[in-house]
């Protein structure tokens, strides 16, 4: 029985070290994930991938104290009732991936900014919380 759980034990070990590779330098930076394909609810880890790219914008609709308390490195602060007066600040040619606390106002954002007639807009799904969650970078 206990050579049976040691032979286990080191193939669990040998299939988590065979998993455990470095990604490619366009995997680090999302240049491999097709945006015409993106989910409308992107998760975090996806987000995270594409958070750098130049085709990409992520916009958080938090008010400015959330924003302060902590955010994602790189995002862009338009607090949601800002985002009718300033539809001319988020571009129609990029990926727009909207971000609040827990998906709660992003959705009605990203379903606002879809009525106004973009058509590359995505919701982080659970938020800035999921985020946090999964152990992503945050700036304060």
């Amino acid at each position: 029985m206990q050579r049976l759980l040691s032979t286990m034990f080191l193939l669990v070990l040998l299939a988590l070290t065979a998993c455990g590779g470095q990604p490619t330098p366009t995997a680090a930076t999302g240049a491999e994930i097709d945006l015409a394909t993106l989910p409308a609810l992107v998760d975090p880890q996806t987000a995270n991938l594409l958070r750098e790219r130049d085709d990409v914008l992520l916009i958080d609709v938090r008010e400015p104290s959330e924003y302060d308390a902590g955010h994602i490195p790189g995002i862009t602060l338009i607090p949601m009732g800002e985002i009718p007066n300033r539809l001319a600040d988020i571009p129609k040619d990029k990926t727009v991936i909207v971000s609040c606390q827990s998906g709660r106002r992003s959705s009605q954002i990203a379903s606002f900014l879809q009525e106004q007639g973009f058509t590359n807009i995505h919701d982080l799904d659970g938020g800035f919380s999921a985020w946090e969650r999964a152990g992503l970078p945050v700036e304060q």
